[in-house]
């Protein structure tokens, strides 16, 4: 207790901190913290929902979804950017076409998109799902488009691009990847990707408040999306992330992912044995990439197993973890651009809740 109460001193400036966050297993410690970023001017507002064992343990809103307005955050309504975290979803929906047989993943990528240019080798769609495919990442600033791009037309930014190596035997985490992933389950389906997500995944999940943005449409609870500079947070630059949707273009709420982290612990969602597979970490020359299908897959500092993912985005930043040892579900998310506070989330925040339910 005595290393967190120094921490709050050092980091946050404050000799005088409330009696009750000294206290033992206590959530107002979290409260305090999370206050603190708010009051810090390090992030402008969040959303933050921690269930244990499907209950809420602690779900509350911070700062502002706009601050020229003042509009409160609510966890269970506030739309944010999930960044990132959309791989999951995406994955979700990947796995149910798995299930189904609609898709292989160990089947070619052209199978099911024949008229994307020939490499200079194969790659599966296993590949593409756990980013050991050869792809490019982003050049410049591909990762800030504005340009009302289908998934099948935004292939033209990168499909003459040559493989970074050959598939299998190296790992470039990109969104690319997942672009063409969400290409092939189109393709595989006969549906749209959105529609397929919708009917398969966010309908059966009562997930209501995840959804594609549209950069033409401001939804009601829709934050206002910020980047950080030194002068303060200005609203950030307009994108339009429908052709990426399944790598980084979702909306959703804090208590929305946390259903998702919840269906995947409670195994309600997809069969035991896909869902494994999609939740194991690949290997490259025997070690592992710590990255499953669509889902990062990994220990915290403490050696504590996790699965889930880190989401930053113009506008959007999110941490949603599962920790199935421990039934603990974690979806954050924030309306700022990267805020850097990841490595005092990991070393402090998430701790005080192993803190809590010991």
């Amino acid at each position: 207790m005595q290393r967190l109460l120094n921490y709050f001193r050092k980091v946050f400036g404050s000799e005088k901190v409330p009696e009750e966050v000294y206290t033992h297993n206590s959530l107002e410690q979290v409260d305090f913290f999370l206050h603190q970023l708010i009051n810090q001017e390090r992030i402008p507002g969040l959303a933050n929902t921690v269930l244990k064992k499907g209950d809420v343990l602690f779900q509350k809103g911070y700062g502002y979804a706009d601050l020229a307005k003042k509009t409160p955050v609510y966890p269970e309504k506030t739309l944010f950017r999930s960044a990132s975290a959309s791989k999951p979803i995406a994955a979700t929906a990947l796995a149910k076409m798995v299930s189904e047989g609609t898709i292989d993943l160990d089947a070619s990528f052209y199978q099911y998109v024949p008229y994307f240019p020939k490499k200079g080798f194969d790659f599966t769609i296993r590949q593409l799902a756990s980013h050991t495919a050869g792809i490019r990442g982003y050049k410049g600033k591909e990762y800030a488009l504005n340009k009302p791009l289908t998934i099948k037309g935004s292939i033209d930014i990168f499909k003459n691009d040559p493989l970074l190596f050959a598939p299998g035997s190296g790992y470039h985490y990109n969104s690319f990847d997942w672009v063409l992933v969400s290409l092939a389950m189109q393709e595989a389906s006969g549906i749209s990707f959105t529609d397929y997500v919708e009917k398969e995944v966010l309908k059966p999940l009562r997930m209501k408040n995840t959804l594609p943005e549209e950069p033409e449409i401001t939804f009601p609870n829709q934050a206002t999306f910020y980047t950080k500079q030194r002068s303060g947070f200005k609203i950030a630059t307009t994108v339009d992330n429908r052709f990426k949707l399944a790598g980084g273009g979702y909306l959703s709420t804090s208590s929305d992912l946390a259903k998702l982290g919840q269906a995947y612990l409670d195994q309600k969602i997809l069969p035991t044995k896909v869902q494994q597979e999609f939740l194991t970490s690949m290997y490259i020359n025997g070690q592992p990439t710590y990255y499953g299908l669509g889902w990062q897959v990994s220990e915290d500092r403490f050696r504590r197993p996790y699965y889930g993912h880190v989401g930053n985005g113009v506008g959007g930043y999110s941490n949603f973890f599962v920790y199935p040892e421990h039934e603990l579900v974690f979806a954050m998310l924030i309306n700022s651009t990267d805020p850097k506070i990841q490595e005092v989330l990991d070393a402090n925040f998430y701790p005080l809740f192993f803190e809590i339910i010991k």
